[in-house]
């Protein structure tokens, strides 16, 4: 079956940024839906699909409910019992094992799509940085893959 070539100006062009976020506490979910928004609106990204990924193997992202904060109250009490701070197998030097595999189950990235240059979530879903072993300051970095024409 012929294809063919598309020329680099056809392309999909890639476009990248960074969030900082600061944290305030050992363990917690920071919603960062808003400031996601307000990246894509002031980047002019309209249609495509967004990835965040953390850069950090203390701290990971999801996407969970954003309307009741109890869910994220019940998901940062449900991993500190699955997962406490102190453990006599921990092994890792710096004390925070209990970080590193937080975020490992939480994990680094996610995707969104974009439509009409709004995130397409669904109706109480919100996008969190998870931080395990605050406070500090982390970055996000956020990339943005335009949906090719046609």
């Amino acid at each position: 079956m012929p294809t063919s070539a598309k020329s680099a100006d056809s392309l999909p062009r890639f476009s990248r940024a960074e969030l900082e976020i600061s944290t305030s506490r050992r363990a917690e979910f920071v919603n960062v839906t808003s400031r996601l928004q307000e990246l894509a609106n002031r980047s002019g990204w309209t249609e495509g699909t967004l990835t965040v990924f953390v850069p950090h193997t203390t701290a990971g992202i999801t996407i969970q409910e954003g309307a009741d904060p109890d869910v994220v109250h019940d998901l940062l009490g449900w991993l500190e019992g699955a997962v406490p701070w102190t453990n006599p197998l921990y092994r890792h030097g710096e004390g925070n094992t209990a970080a590193h595999i937080k975020a490992a189950l939480m994990g680094s990235s996610i995707r969104c799509l974009l439509e009409a240059g709004r995130l397409h979530l669904g109706t109480w879903q919100a996008i969190f940085f998870c931080e395990f072993d605050g406070p500090r300051s982390r970055r996000l970095w956020v990339s943005f893959e335009p949906t090719s024409p046609g």
